[in-house]
């Protein structure tokens, strides 16, 4: 029982993080674009922080609910005389989901923060340099998201 809610928790964590990339980068972004500059800026802000509190809590779901799924299993195979080898797929989940967690770390720690100092001080020019820097590792992320799911599912 503990198992299963672990891995929901841990796949609608994925599904909330990866989607919300997905509709950050593909709907929001182009549609914020036809804004004058100050009023989209303000807009992504608002939407990116609200996000980010959001990624903060699944990011962290996600990274424990799989590295506590593999412990999980491969203490049961030791206790039952086995010899644990996580699969492909779970170290690849274990290596890009915490390559994942590290890049979402700059984003919201980095970029957003230098991005939430220029708001502040009405610099609309270097809000825009850390949006921008922002949207090209958000698209990295989403593409090892996108890769790693459809990575999982194959294997």
């Amino acid at each position: 029982m503990i198992y299963a809610a672990m891995k929901t928790l841990h796949v609608l964590s994925i599904l909330i993080w990866v989607g919300g990339m997905l509709f950050a980068h593909a709907f929001l972004r182009p549609a914020a674009a036809t804004l004058p500059d100050e009023t989209r800026l303000k807009l992504m802000h608002d939407v990116l922080g609200r996000f980010f509190k959001v990624v903060t809590v699944v990011s962290v779901v996600a990274l424990f609910t799989g590295y506590w799924m593999m412990g999980h299993v491969a203490k049961n195979v030791v206790q039952a005389g086995g010899s644990f080898n996580a699969p492909l797929d779970w170290t690849v989940m274990a290596i890009v989901g915490t390559v994942m967690v590290l890049i979402y770390g700059h984003i919201r720690f980095a970029l957003y923060g230098k991005m939430n100092k220029a708001m502040i001080a009405n610099d609309m020019e270097q809000a825009n340099t850390y949006l921008n820097k922002t949207r090209q590792w958000v698209l990295v992320n989403l593409l090892l998201g996108l890769g790693l799911v459809a990575f999982t599912l194959l294997v």
